[in-house]
């Protein structure tokens, strides 16, 4: 049974949705401030957060951005109908994926399922690496999805669920090129609908990171209006 964490400070979300996630089968904690969920993962981690971004004392953005110095588990954001900034400030800072308020709590459901069907994937090596080996190696790149572990020159690099996928993906075939259509095919599932926005925004947090490391990586290329590749180096 797996354990999700549902943090926003509107109790009927929290109620409704809690009711919902229960009756999916799912373990749910329910907290209505950022500081608290927070208190909580330091002493146990749930398997997944779905977070409200505007909340008292610690908003999600912050709460993200304090989880992500400790894991890489899958986060949901729920954001405002027409607030496209948090989207992407969330997107960019670590987040899986998010849903808009109001929303569907089937939506919300599939996407909470997608997400954890795709952790698993890459746990359980069923993401596409070659038989012969579970560890693939690209240049300077070298990924082990028994392990969720990525290094780039020999550093480790610490990388979501989704930014895994998606650098797996461009990693497998190198020079050749993925659209975002293809890249949203790898990263979600077919009943989950995301905007190329979402994608763009994955692959900068995914750059960034990989930057981090080492300043002069330049193995993902964008071609614009046609998709992304990976050069191997």
């Amino acid at each position: 049974m797996s354990k999700i964490a549902l943090v926003d400070d509107d109790r009927n979300i929290l109620t409704s949705v809690s009711m919902t996630l229960e009756a999916e089968g799912f373990e749910v904690e329910t907290y209505n401030d950022g500081q608290a969920a927070l208190d909580a993962f330091n002493k146990r981690l749930p398997d997944m957060a779905v977070l409200d971004i505007k909340m008292p004392r610690m908003d999600g953005m912050d709460l993200l951005q304090r989880l992500r110095q400790k894991s890489q588990m899958p986060v949901i954001f729920l954001t405002s109908k027409d607030d496209e900034i948090d989207e992407v400030l969330g997107l960019r800072m670590g987040a899986d994926d998010y849903v808009k308020k109001p929303f569907s709590q089937r939506l919300l459901v599939e996407r909470i399922r997608a997400l954890l069907r795709r952790q698993e994937a890459v746990a359980t090596d069923e993401v596409g690496t070659a038989p012969e080996t579970k560890v693939m190696e690209r240049g300077q790149l070298r990924m082990d999805p028994l392990r969720h572990a990525v290094s780039w020159k020999g550093q480790d690099v610490s990388l979501t669920v989704t930014e895994f996928l998606l650098l797996q993906a461009l990693a497998q075939r190198p020079g050749f090129v993925k659209s975002r259509d293809q890249l949203m095919d790898v990263a979600y599932d077919d009943q989950v609908y995301v905007d190329d926005r979402t994608i763009d925004s994955h692959i900068k947090r995914l750059r960034k990171k990989m930057r981090s490391t080492d300043p002069e990586f330049a193995a993902i290329e964008t071609l614009y209006g046609i998709g992304y590749r990976y050069n191997e180096e």
